[in-house]
Order: structure tokens, then sequence, then C-alpha cells
């Protein structure tokens, strides 16, 4: 498989994949109930016309529990402010929750501190009743905010189901933010209760967060009850705070049998967790998702697009700060055993992962195109040293993925597993394009638009377009985009980040195209928002942490998407009259963004500039330079008459005209 270009086909199903997909029953249960479609592009059309067909169909095909029915699909249609399934009551724990049973593993989990481990169903059912008990007797309810500052562990997928089992609010973020990352985010959200860790391993080396968090909680003032979880040093008996219990106090006491159990029954629209995605100004924004948007959503994701079944073991390499957490830890949702991995993904061996693929039985593995770099340039060929006859499905998500970084998986992994790609976002905690196990996969293309996802890309006009290269908008309102963010009452900060240049339409913030067979492309971000592998970091919070960097006057960030799923994130900094930029105060620049926030907001080369651009308005022109140094002609990324300090862009186009440290193509 040398030689690979974009749209070479790389994989077909076999007849026997196609009969055991997921998709293929659910078409069979319509046919039974008088709906038939002859092709996914059909199947796909009806599910973005008829919304309310389609999305009632789910709620019936997925059998969602409800303690009270629906009145109607959709209430109201408009966008934003679509109202669905009003008058159900439900939670999204007890969903979860549903599939207890004796003899059954519910998680698998890996650490670098703890070996291969199973959670079963009747372990976990039992550990959050106990916590979620204990939470109500401390005084948590319905709508209070719970902070989280925990690894990809058991202990957070349990205090997660306690917390939005009694109707509570969840947030979450690694242990690897630094304290203003943290700040920034749950400052906002008036947390009443707080989990946290005492410190995690990575890469063999022990970090201690408890400085860390002593900084954190003195910033939360509205913090009644912290849960500390001892990974550490678990018998070290001092407490972060006076108000501080530790895991095991909050677990203690006698069982609580399912029966004598209630789950807070919340309407659908009630939140059920906040993810934080970063714009470009401001504090990180605090993204509402709901108990109802969240079930029917994932289900739906889960069995159609990512065809995993119950009893399968589904791994996706990621941090409880990045919204794949709570995808995967909704795989108990649809009966599918999540397996949790905290710490290096190349510690001890590069093949790590793929060690625990083969003891595990994993069948569908998740990762990101830049991991896949990783592994080709060490050498590892995971076929060769692996016994991976039950992985089925590989999915690279978080960044563009190209042609060759998936034919390799063909070539070093599985020639017959079904290895694709997906986009989708924090903003709706889903897949917007993705799979569908009963088509053909192409080089660098992903399948199709996602089953009740309208998207499409427009030109500049609002025109859709295809085979051309557009901004990525849905036009449709979907279960699972966010019920507002917190602290917006009013919904002027949600109306600004989606829709204030199409009114009524979504506006994703991607490059998007959609060729004549339906496969798409998600080509890097439109906005000035960094992703970097998978997590949207905002500008505002690189500017935020360099006031500490008193040389620093004035300074522009942009994140360059490469092939091979590779980035380049150049800074450029205006400094005080008369100062150089060297290497002791490149370092300290360096330092800063990694203490302040995490190793992801570290540049990868700074420069010096004598200006930065604004517009007449005082807009720094984050997204022209961005679309300079992609190669889009100066014309057509920026408006010089709009200009503030028209030569400030001169050295912009110099720097893509000679595209030093990095190569586009």
């Amino acid at each position: 498989m040398t030689g690979i270009k974009q749209g070479d086909l790389l994989w077909t199903p076999s007849p026997d994949r196609i009969a055991h997909a997921g998709l293929t029953h659910y078409l069979a249960w319509l046919a039974e109930r008088g709906r038939s479609f002859d092709s996914y592009a059909a199947l796909w059309q009806w599910s973005v016309e008829d919304l309310e067909g389609f999305w009632g169909s789910l709620w019936e095909y997925f059998d969602i529990k409800a303690s009270q029915p629906y009145e109607r699909v959709l209430g109201r249609r408009t966008m934003p402010g679509a109202e669905w399934f009003p008058g159900a009551r439900l939670n999204y724990a007890e969903n979860a929750l549903r599939n207890e049973r004796e003899d059954a593993d519910a998680l698998l989990y890996l650490s670098e501190r703890r070996g291969l481990a199973a959670l079963s169903w009747t372990d976990l059912g039992a550990q959050v009743r106990k916590l979620a008990t204990r939470l109500r007797v401390l005084g948590l309810a319905p709508g209070d905010r719970v902070a989280a500052y925990l690894p990809n562990s058991p202990e957070a997928v349990i205090a997660m189901l306690a917390t939005v089992s009694v109707g509570a609010i969840w947030a979450s973020c690694g242990p690897d933010f630094g304290p203003r990352g943290a700040v920034d985010r749950f400052s906002q959200l008036s947390a009443k209760f707080v989990f946290c860790v005492d410190g995690y391993f990575y890469g063999g080396k022990p970090f201690d967060r408890r400085p860390e968090l002593r900084t954190i909680l003195a910033e939360l003032p509205s913090v009644e009850r912290v849960i500390q979880l001892r990974l550490l040093d678990p018998e070290n008996s001092e407490k972060l705070t006076p108000n501080t219990i530790f895991w095991e106090e909050a677990l203690a006491g006698a069982e609580v049998p399912r029966a004598g159990f209630k789950f807070e029954q919340v309407p659908f629209a009630h939140p059920l967790w906040i993810l934080f995605s970063s714009g470009t100004t401001g504090l990180p924004k605090p993204i509402i998702h709901s108990h109802g948007g969240m079930i029917i959503e994932q289900c739906k994701a889960l069995r159609f697009h990512m065809d995993v079944h119950p009893g399968e073991r589904m791994f996706f390499f990621t941090t409880t700060g990045w919204m794949m957490w709570n995808f995967l830890v909704s795989a108990l949702l649809v009966d599918v055993v999540p397996v949790l991995y905290d710490g290096n993904p190349a510690y001890p061996e590069p093949d790590v992962l793929w060690a625990m693929v083969e003891r595990t039985g994993t069948s569908y593995f998740g990762a990101s195109p830049t991991y896949q770099g990783i592994l080709e340039n060490a050498g590892i060929v995971p076929k060769d040293r692996f016994d991976l006859s039950r992985l089925q499905s590989i999915m690279l998500a978080g960044s563009p993925v190209t042609a060759e970084c998936m034919a390799w998986f063909y070539r070093a992994v599985k020639s017959d597993a079904w290895a694709g790609s997906g986009s989708g976002g924090t903003d709706v905690c889903t897949g917007i394009v993705g799979g569908v196990v009963t088509l053909p996969v192409y080089a660098g293309e992903i399948q199709a638009r996602q089953l009740g996802i309208a998207a499409y890309a427009f030109d500049e006009q609002g025109n859709a377009v295809v085979d051309e290269v557009g901004e990525l908008v849905i036009t449709q309102p979907m279960p699972s985009m966010p019920v507002g963010f917190w602290n917006d009452a009013d919904g002027s900060r949600y109306r600004e980040a989606y829709f204030d240049q199409y009114p009524g339409i979504w506006r994703h913030g991607d490059f998007f195209k959609v060729n004549a067979r339906g496969g798409c492309f998600v080509l890097g971000r439109s906005d000035a928002t960094l992703n970097r592998h998978g997590v949207r970091i905002g500008t505002a919070e690189v500017y935020r942490a360099l006031i500490a960097v008193p040389e620093v006057a004035d300074a522009l960030i942009v994140n360059l998407d490469l092939p091979g799923g590779k980035f380049f994130m150049p800074l450029f900094v205006k400094l005080r009259e008369g100062l150089e930029l060297d290497a002791a105060l490149e370092e300290r620049v360096r330092a800063c963004m990694r203490k302040t926030y995490s190793a992801r907001h570290v540049p990868d080369k700074i420069y010096q500039v004598a200006a930065i651009p604004y517009t007449l308005t005082g807009k720094k022109m984050e997204v022209p330079v961005r679309r300079i140094l992609m190669g889009v002609p100066v014309e057509k990324a920026a408006n010089r008459a709009a200009m503030a300090n028209v030569d400030a862009l001169d050295y912009f186009i110099r720097y893509a005209r000679e595209q030093r440290d990095y190569r586009l193509g």
C-alpha cells in the first residue's frame, strides 16, 4: 500500500460486516415499520428532513428509559432554542446503569501505577449509589455544580455518574492543567463540591499536584466540600482543606440497594455536564449539555457510526479534559465496556497501548493522527508484535487525517479492520461527520455526514457547495446542541459563538468540503481557536499568561494544521522598547505557559516582530494571519482598508513566503 494518495480505495466492508452492523439492524427495524431506504445517502436525507420521524424512531429503537413520556418530539424548531422531547423526565446515569448485572465487566482500566483491572457492573452500580447518597447527605442538590480535577480513572467515572444521578452538573479537567487553566474554567461555575486527586504518574515520574490544588481551591470560594482521592500518596493523611474528606470516607457506610435508590428525574434539557471550549477572547466558554441530548445522540453515534455492540471493549486515548472522555464513558449507555488508560501512551514502551489492546480484547481503538506519527517514527508495527484478532475498528480524531496516515493502519495494524476518521467537537459532544461501516473507506476522506446532522459547506454568499471548501454549518437543530452557556442568561454569548454569521444556522468554525459521493473533509479551524491534539485552546488563555512576562508588550499566536496530523504553533511577540528576544526570555515564556496552563499551550517557536496587526475596531488579526500562513492569497485573507496599522502585516506575508520552520505541502 505504497504511494497512496487521497481518494484511493482502502477498504470495502465484507457481507458479514454489513449484515452484523448496527446500522443494518436499524434499517431492518425501520422497514418493519414502513420506512425503507436503498442507500445511506437516502437514510441521511430523511434524517435531516423529517426530524420528528428520525429522532422519535431513535427514542423507541434505543428504548430510552424515562419516568414520564414526551408530549412530542420537537416542541419548538427554532435554532438556537429548539425544544426537544418536552414533557419527558429521565436521568443519564439511570440509563447508563440500567445495564447493571452480575458476572459482567462494566469497564476496564490501566495506568502507569495500577495494573490492568476490571470494575464489574455490580461494583460500579454499588459505588455510584453509595457516593450519590453521601453527596445528597452532604447537601448536593439538583442544579448544583461539581468540579473535578481527576485523571482518566474509575473514580472519575463513579464520581460523574453519582453527580448526575442526583441532578447536579459535572465539569472536569485533567490534573495536568495548571492553576490558571483550572480556575479560569471552574470559577465561572460557582462549584459547590470539588473532586480532586493528589497527583499522578506520567512517563514513570510522579507529579504532586497538592500545591497547585491549594492555589486552585483558594480561588473557588463557593466550594463547600472537597473529596480528595489519594493516588500518588495513599498513606498521607494530610487534607487539602478543613472541609476535605477522603474518597474512602465518601464511600463508607452501608450498601444502597438498587430498589432503594432514586435517580433524580429531570427534564430532557436539564444540564448534565459543562464542557469548556475556548474562544479567542475572554474566559473559556462553559458549554452546557443536557441529559436527554447526550443519551439519544451518543446512543446513535456509538451504535450506528462507531458500530460497537454490547459486551465489546472500546478504547480512546483521552483525558478527563477532552470531550472524548465523556463520549468514552457514554459507551455504558449501549452496554459497551470502556477501556480507560491514564498515563503516557509511549511509556514504558511506544507500543504500550497495543499491548493493552491485546490483553483487553479491545474491538474499537481510537487515537489521534499525532499518535500514529509517533508509532511510525519509532518503527512500531503492531500487527507483528501483538494478537489483534479481536480488533475490528479504528477511529482517528482530533485533527485532519491524511491519506497516508489512514493507510498506515491498514499496512501496520490490520488489513481487514475498519479504519476511518471523524470530526465533531466539544460544542456538540459528538461527531458531525464520521464512520459508516456499510460504506467503503477512501484514503484521506471521512466517510459521511452523520445521521440527523444537516452539515454543509457554505461559500462566502451562504450557498451550499459541493467539491469546494467552505464554512462548516449545520442548518437544522439536533438534540445535542448546547442548551446554552453558563452565566449567559440572555443567550447573547451563545448566539455570538455560533449564529453571528448566518442567523438561524450553526457555524461550527471549521473549513469543510463535501464531495459528490458524500465523502467529507474537515480542513482545520476557520477561526482563531487553537486545536492542539484535539484539545481546543483559546488564544486569550495564552495572552493572559503572558501578562506575567513583563518584557512582552503584545503578542499573536496561531496554530497551523500540517500534513500527517501534525501541527505548528508559532508565537509572535512585540517586546518592550529596546529589548531583544534571546534564549533566556524564550524559556521564560515557555515555562510560564507550561506552569499556568499546560504543555499544549507552549508554542513551537517564538519570533520577535515590530508590531502586531489590528483592525480599526481594535481586534487582533489572528484569523487573517493564520489564513496567510496557510497559503491564502493576501487579498482574500485580509482587508488592508480595515487595518489600524497596515505595515504590521508585511512581516507575516514575508514569513509565509519563506515558510520558515514549517511546511504545508
